[in-house]
């Protein structure tokens, strides 16, 4: 079993003497503090006092304010600084290479073989690029190979 443990029968260590403040020490210090501390809030209320004025409703819609033209600005700034001009449907299609439109062609899946099929063809060898397909992709195109021997 432990024995108890008092503070009374310990004997404190001697401390060195404090030294005394300077006279009138105590008499000046709310004085000093409390002129550090003066300029700042005086300051702060002539910058934002007008705000204070404001009722809550207010102050809360001039916030929403704030934000939602913090938003727009820069959206507006992530434009991009050239834009193309509104032209027509078919000039806009006119200006994108036939072999991208081939590429989108080929990978849209609601097309069918003959929509492709009436497409001009360049002079290299197109139809190797169409024909490719993964094993994994043919034999989801023509199903399971059929068995000859049934499952028991």
């Amino acid at each position: 079993m432990k024995t108890p443990f008092r503070l009374d029968d310990h004997p404190r260590r001697p401390q060195p003497p404090l030294a005394s403040p300077p006279a009138g020490y105590f008499d000046q210090l709310p004085r000093q503090i409390m002129a550090r501390v003066q300029p700042e809030a005086a300051h702060e209320s002539v910058t934002w006092g007008w705000l204070a004025t404001l009722s809550r409703p207010l102050r809360t819609a001039l916030a929403s304010v704030v934000v939602l033209g913090g938003f727009s600005t820069a959206f507006y700034l992530s434009q991009p600084a050239t834009q193309t001009p509104n032209l027509p449907p078919a000039t806009a299609l006119a200006a994108v290479p036939e072999a991208a439109l081939i590429d989108y062609l080929a990978v849209n899946n609601q097309l069918e073989t003959e929509d492709l099929a009436s497409l001009p063809l360049p002079d290299d060898n197109l139809m190797a690029y169409f024909l490719q397909a993964s094993p994994q992709e043919l034999e989801a195109a023509l199903g399971p190979a059929p068995l000859d021997e049934a499952y028991y």
